[in-house]
């Protein structure tokens, strides 16, 4: 089967063809660690994170390379340490390892490689010092700016005529600049910002270089896939395509260009203002972080989203269907074999469709709840195969069955308030009370536990092997 990728540079949908087959490559921007992770942030993490998957599936696990850098020098990095007075390597090493943490628990693989841009300097000044010796870069006031007037295939990538456009962003216009649309590829640094010596002076890169640097250190001048959120298409990627080609020669930087599209939150811009800027680590609190991943698959990635709390709530209760059912029979199945259903694979090859791929997973459980014993356990094999490549179904299902979480907001059936401590324990305990007190033939007893377990939000299922429960 081929996959089809919408790609931006085209605007239409291509045939995916890597350069070399026997080493598939794809970068795609990672956080600016200055402040905890959004859910904006985790919707690449988990679309990527699911190419990655069908690319390792595609060309074998040991041919597919997948970078995903940290920009750990930034204005905004800097202006977090100024208003905290935290140190600004304390403020990038917490907030690099809370996204590491966050993402993780949406089930996102480790990439390949994991730079960050401050062990990058030294490739970021020589491919600055490459650009102006190339009459692409020039010197004004302690600044190295990129003169876009240089490269005639500016505004290729997000269709905007050069005429049109104004400074990108993460910099105003000054009077230094010889066009407004010039960017900075170095800029002086204060005594009291992070600085390294270059040949214009102490000083700290541009936003865009640092990417462009860390892409050809690791893939070299052509790579085949390049991703991103959907704001990144201007001024980032724009910038990237622009001194990456003129660095190497006229050599284009990827060959594909995907983006995803814009997420709203509860039906509006998300805003702390408005109360719905909801960053991961909060989410997890109150979610799985597989309920999730689930929530944002849901829609084809560059669809826009309007995630909500209430999506959470039912992509939960999907979830415990799903691992209610794998949990069914004396021997649970716990892993994946590898035999991808074809039409999950079909899906996904069609420009990342996960919608269409989780309504086959729905297929397979509809399928399972009306089978016989003798083809349950080929339907649970295709839901755990299914799941493997999407990211889900990743738990032993009565662990996530009977995990503890509290939903609040989530929609009216997830509204009990439920203390933080692990409970765990005392509901086994009543289980046995119950067992017990069934074969004392103590009904009203048995009863009364069964009910007051209900109202604690835990569900009782008696089976032939003993008494199995689950949250709701």
């Amino acid at each position: 089967m081929t996959l089809v990728l919408h790609n931006t540079l085209t605007d239409r949908r291509d045939v995916f063809e890597p350069a070399d087959p026997n080493d598939v490559r794809m970068y795609v921007c990672g956080p600016t660690v200055y402040d905890l992770a959004h859910i904006g942030n985790a919707r690449p993490a988990v679309i990527f994170d699911v190419l990655f998957r069908l690319l390792r599936h595609d060309y074998g696990a040991d041919h597919v390379r997948y970078v995903r850098n940290i920009t750990d020098i930034d204005d905004k990095i800097i202006t977090a340490h100024r208003q905290s007075g935290e140190a600004i390597a304390s403020i990038t090493k917490r907030t690099a390892d809370a996204y590491q943490a966050d993402v993780g628990a949406l089930n996102c693989l480790d990439p390949t490689d994991q730079p960050r841009a401050t062990q990058h300097i030294d490739d970021m000044i020589a491919m600055i010092a490459t650009l102006a010796a190339h009459g692409h870069a020039y010197e004004a006031e302690g600044h190295v700016l990129f003169s876009v007037d240089t490269f005639p295939d500016y505004g290729r990538l997000s269709g905007r005529r050069l005429d049109d456009l104004m400074a990108g962003a993460r910099v105003e216009v000054q009077s230094y600049k010889r066009d407004p649309s010039d960017f900075v590829l170095w800029k002086p640094a204060a005594d009291d910002e992070p600085g390294w010596d270059s040949p214009w002076g102490r000083g700290r890169p541009g936003w865009h270089i640092e990417c462009s640097a860390m892409c050809d250190v690791h893939f070299g001048d052509t790579f085949d896939i390049h991703g991103g959120g959907q704001d990144l298409i201007f001024p980032h990627h724009e910038n990237e395509i622009a001194q990456s080609t003129c660095a190497h020669g006229g050599q284009p930087l990827a060959r594909y260009w995907v983006h995803n599209g814009f997420l709203m939150a509860e039906g509006e811009k998300m805003s702390k203002s408005l109360g719905n800027f909801y960053t991961v680590h909060e989410l997890l609190g109150a979610f799985p972080g597989e309920a999730i991943r689930y929530a944002l698959l849901q829609t084809q990635y560059r669809q826009p989203l309007d995630f909500t709390r209430r999506a959470l709530g039912h992509a939960k209760r999907a979830l415990d269907r799903f691992y209610g059912a794998l949990r069914e029979g004396s021997e649970p199945l716990l892993t994946a074999d590898g035999a991808m259903p074809d039409a999950v694979v079909a899906a996904l090859h069609d420009d990342l469709n996960t919608p269409r791929a989780l309504a086959y997973l729905h297929d397979r459980l509809n399928r399972f709840n009306r089978a016989d014993d003798a083809s349950r356990t080929a339907l649970r094999r295709d839901m755990l195969n299914a799941g493997s490549l999407l990211g889900l179904l990743q738990q032993e299902p009565q662990t996530w069955l009977t995990q503890k979480t509290t939903a609040p907001g989530a929609g009216p059936a997830d509204d009990r308030a439920v203390d933080s401590g692990d409970d765990t324990g005392w509901i086994e305990d009543m289980i046995e009370q119950r067992t017990a007190a069934r074969k004392a033939r103590d009904f009203a007893t048995a009863d009364c536990i069964r009910h007051d377990l209900a109202e604690k939000g835990v569900i009782l299922e008696d089976r032939p092997e003993g008494t199995l429960w689950r949250r709701v």
